[in-house]
């Protein structure tokens, strides 16, 4: 099995929440089109003004996806 990358976007301020949970809704929208190997997305709270959103993606499909919804980083993925 490939390695996976788990690609990130930061939400910062009071509505930062709210956002992260919203952008994972067009996250799984992305993978109902394009068909990606994984379908592993989430939100998450860092802190009050902090959260993020996430997607899993095959090595392989790293690259096209983050030229397609430019995260603003990515780390290997691990359970």
């Amino acid at each position: 099995m490939s390695r996976q990358i788990k690609l990130l976007w930061d939400f910062r301020g009071p509505a930062a929440l709210k956002t992260a949970e919203h952008h994972e809704k067009h996250l799984k929208e992305f993978i109902a089109m394009e068909n990606t190997a994984l379908n592993i997305t989430g939100f998450k709270e860092i802190n009050d003004m902090h959260s993020i959103a996430f997607m899993v993606v095959e090595e392989k499909e790293m690259i096209s996806v983050r030229d397609m919804l430019k995260p603003h980083r990515g780390e290997v993925y691990t359970l």
